[in-house]
Formats: structure tokens, sequence, C-alpha cells
């Protein structure tokens, strides 16, 4: 009989069957129309190899394939290595961005550019300090992901019902999670605590909450990208995106950002699913929560979407960025801001005399610069750059 059970969760795993599971993955009690559904597919297929036919009982869903367990232990412990995987999936294509990032960095990294604050013209700044930001930014969210997956480590597997582990015996409890941890290659343990592991659902939150703040972290990125690459002839113009499609079908040559789009898209799915996760979380009751169904449906498109859309800004968008050196230049130096970096050298009021004198003017900073302190265009460039250096440093 075990051998027949093995061998039908083997065709299920490879694919077989699953028409055969038909239950909404939305659903009250939760999850035991899930469980039931497979005990009942493996138990038929089970009677089935042994010779007989489907429900002829030989193989029961609840006597011999649901033994010793209980859908409170095994429905969130499903959840868990499945999300465990899923996460793996993400950590690879966010490190597939990250590394896209720190390439453009290295590729731009002595280019000078006007940096932004509140949209406003602030202090230059490298294009390649731009790009390794946001490397930055999303190896901090890669990191943070993986420190919420440990607590998906912890299972309840053996908890039963309500966490007494009624109807298991000592021997299931003893070697059940070594034997899973084996099968699977993940460091997974039995919780400490297995009430507390079967009524409380917060490391989804957590972990929900750590996907959320990657996505918006992304997000921010790519409405980046939307803004530096606006134009052609009306916005800032830096960089210029991989053109994906016609963007009008009415304004002839637009070319619109739609892989940014697609990615804060994602952000909003992803955010709206946490929202959905915390407030399940929070619904649990007393031994139990009721509602893992949605969280797992939520957790699992969070997951989904958001490493297709990894994948996508990668390889549709960042590994093709060109960025417009003399266009970055030229603002630069059409700027007042570059008088910061005069300020070690000449002093605060010196600069400020300088940017006024080149506002009245309509002249560049160094233009004027070049007048007042009668010092080489080139040499002033230099203490730019310099300045720069000496922060990065």
């Amino acid at each position: 009989m075990a051998s027949a059970i093995i061998r039908a969760c083997d065709e299920i795993l490879s694919g077989k069957l699953r028409d055969q599971f038909i239950v909404d993955p939305i659903q009250g009690g939760a999850g035991t129309s899930a469980n039931m559904n497979a005990n009942e597919v493996i138990a038929n297929r089970a009677c089935e190899i042994l010779g007989g036919t489907k429900g002829d009982g030989r193989v029961h869903p609840n006597d011999h394939v649901n033994m010793a367990q209980s859908t409170n232990d095994v429905f969130p412990t499903a959840g868990k290595l499945t999300a465990l995987k899923m996460i793996d999936n993400l950590m690879a294509a966010l490190e597939g961005l990250i590394r896209a990032f720190e390439k453009k960095g290295k590729e731009y990294e002595s280019v000078l550019k006007l940096g932004r604050t509140q949209l406003q013209d602030a202090v230059p700044m490298y294009v390649g300090q731009e790009f390794k930001a946001h490397a930055n930014a999303l190896r901090r969210c890669q990191n943070r992901i993986l420190r919420s997956r440990n607590e998906l480590f912890d299972l309840n597997l053996g908890a039963t019902a309500i966490g007494t582990s009624i109807n298991a015996s000592e021997g299931y409890l003893n070697c059940v999670v070594e034997i899973l941890a084996d099968l699977i290659g993940q460091p997974v343990k039995m919780a400490d605590n297995l009430i507390d592991a079967t009524q409380n659902a917060d490391s989804f939150a957590a972990v929900s909450s750590a996907i959320k703040n990657c996505a918006l972290v992304m997000s921010k990125i790519a409405n980046d990208m939307r803004l530096l690459s606006s134009g052609p002839c009306g916005g800032i113009e830096e960089l210029q995106l991989p053109a994906r499609q016609p963007g009008s079908s009415i304004m002839p040559g637009k070319i619109n950002p739609v892989i940014p789009e697609v990615v804060t898209q994602a952000a909003f799915l992803v955010a709206g699913n946490d929202v959905t996760i915390s407030m399940a979380v929070e619904a649990g009751q007393l031994e139990l929560n009721a509602f893992e169904p949605v969280i797992f449906f939520c957790l699992f498109q969070s997951l989904g979407v958001l490493t297709h859309a990894a994948d996508t800004f990668r390889q549709r968008c960042v590994e093709g960025i060109f960025v417009d050196v003399d266009h970055c230049r030229e603002l630069l130096m059409k700027s007042t801001v570059i008088a910061t970096a005069l300020c070690p050298d000449f002093g605060y009021e010196k600069a400020t005399d300088i940017v006024k004198i080149a506002q009245k003017e309509h002249k560049t900073v160094l233009e004027v610069a070049e007048k007042e302190l009668n010092i080489p265009r080139e040499q002033l460039e230099e203490i730019v750059s310099g300045c720069l250096k000496k922060k990065e440093d």
C-alpha cells in the first residue's frame, strides 16, 4: 500500500492527474478542500495501482493517505515549502538585476551628470553612482527577504489539528520533518511550539512585507528610469531605454517606457496582496487561522509576479540602457549647482556671487568662474570632478 501511495504521489509531481485538482484556491475551511482533494486523488490512484478501482476502499483518503496528519499542519507546511522554492527563484532574478545595474555603474562610472532633489537641480554626481545605488538598494531588499525567509523553515508538521499532535505516533513525530528536509534540500525543522505555529501565520506577513518592500524599491527605480528617459524633445532624456513597441495608435514615432511601467504595476499588485495577507493574518482566531488559502494565493502571486518583473526589467530594459553622455554634461554645465563644488576652494560667498552673475548674464557658472577667478576652464572642471571623487572614496 505504501508503495502505491508513493507512486501515486510521484505521478502527481510529474504533472499527471492535474485535471483532478478542481477546488478553487480561495476556499473556506482553512484548506481542507484542497487537502482532501489531494488525499482523494492519491487514494483513488493508489487503488488503481493495486489493481482495484477508484473508491473501492483498499486505500482510504483519511485512514491511509491522511494518516497522522491534519489539514491544519499539512496545508501550512505545503504553503511554506512552496514559498521557499519561489523565494529561491526570486533571489536568482534579483541577483541578475543587481548585476546588470552594477555593470551599468561600471560602464558609466566616470560620466558626470546633474543630481536632483525634489525634481530640482541639486549637485553634480556620476551616472555610475546612480546605477550602483540602485544595485545596492536591491541587494538590501534581497537580504531582507532572505532574513524573513528564515521564519518559513519552522514547520508545524506533526501538530495535527491544533498543535497537540493528537493521532500522531512518536515514531512519526521523531522523523517526519527530518526526512522532509532531506527530500527537499532545505533546512526545515519542527517548530519549538506547535500550538503557536498552528494558530499564528505572522511568518507569512513578514515574508510578504519584505517582498512588498522589494517591489516598492523596484518601482521607485523604474519611475526614475521613466523620468530620466522622458523626451525626446521636451524632457530630461539623459537615458535612452530600449524601444520595445510602438507607443501610440495615433502619434507616429512615439515610444513609451513600457517595461518600467510593467514593473510599477507589478509593485501595485504586490502591495495590494500584502494588505490582503496582513488582514488574513490578523483574522485568525483561537487555535487556527482559517484564512491561509488567501494568504497563499496572494503570496504565491506576489512571488511569481515580482520574479517575472525582475527578469523582464533586466532583460528588456536595464541591460539595454544607453546614457547620452554629451547631454548629461550639457545639462550639468548649464546648471548653477556646480557652484557647490567651488565652495571648499573659494568659499560660499564667492560661489554665491558667481551664481548671481551667471543667472543675471545668462551664462554658465564655469564661464563666469573662469573670468571671476581667473582660472582655466580645465582646472575648474577638475575641481568639480575631484570634489566628487573625494566623496566617493
